[in-house]
């Protein structure tokens, strides 16, 4: 797989979207970021601030199956809290995550691009929550090594006319967390991936609103769940990354000297 004119070579952070962004940066060797802001990588990064770990499940997969075999809890669709489970893809059902707690998590679009990126070579979830940590973590790598790149990547939304998971859609919530982590990744940006910092920049005191009146949002709101982009619109609000190790992503706090990437 190959991109020729839209590979974004010769910058070192560079913008891609979707399942097959994903893995154009794993075919790449890039570090891979993934930025699902409504909802899977806020959820995340509240799970992150709780110290639980996540697991990210494949659409296709059975969250309950993963869950038995890794000793772990699943997260179930919104609508069936708390009747058959205490975390969804709602960012504030994580807020009663425990420390250590093993929490499984589907999603369509960045669940399943983190299962599907293959081997990158380091892979982190980032939302708005905890763009400037995972910034500085990003940094930290491309500073240790010189020739590695970071593809960030806007996860998007998925059309849903015909099924749960149809065709990718641009997701504004999306394009705005990956500027938000794009902007603190110096100046080795590609077109692509300024063009998003700057959005983010342009932005920056209006993502709330921005989040509440965006398409997901509504969608969201009108689907009974208005706290969810209430609570993604929180910037800089957890300081710690989500940093993929093990088969799951964990917290990692790149301002802790005693922490290594």
């Amino acid at each position: 797989m190959t991109d020729g004119p839209f590979s974004q070579a010769g910058a070192r952070a560079r913008l891609e979207w979707g399942r097959r962004g994903a893995a154009l940066a794993a075919e790449r060797g890039d570090l891979l970021v993934v930025v699902d802001v409504l909802s899977f990588s806020s959820a995340v990064s509240v799970a992150m601030g709780r110290g639980a770990v996540i697991l990210p499940c494949d659409w296709s997969d059975d969250p309950f199956a993963v869950a038995e075999r890794e000793r772990a809890v699943a997260a179930v669709r919104r609508e069936r809290v708390p009747e058959a489970g205490r975390y969804s893809l709602s960012p504030p059902t994580l807020e009663a995550a425990s420390p250590g707690e093993r929490i499984v998590l589907a999603s369509p679009n960045g669940a399943t691009c983190a299962r599907r990126a293959g081997e990158v070579r380091a892979l982190y979830a980032a939302s708005l929550l905890n763009a400037k940590a995972t910034a500085a973590a990003v940094r930290a790598e491309l500073a240790a090594d010189p020739s590695l790149c970071a593809t960030v990547l806007a996860c998007g939304e998925r059309h849903k006319d015909d099924h749960e998971d149809g065709p990718l859609r641009f997701a504004l919530e999306d394009w705005l967390g990956a500027g938000a982590v794009l902007s603190g990744l110096g100046d080795s940006l590609s077109p692509e991936a300024r063009a998003a910092a700057l959005s983010f920049e342009a932005l920056r005191g209006e993502i709330a609103n921005t989040l509440h009146e965006c398409g997901s949002g509504r969608e969201l709101r009108a689907a009974g769940y208005p706290e969810d982009p209430a609570s993604a619109a929180c910037l800089d609000a957890i300081g710690v990354a989500a940093r993929f190790e093990d088969r799951a992503f964990r917290p990692f706090d790149p301002f802790d000297s005693n922490s290594g990437a």
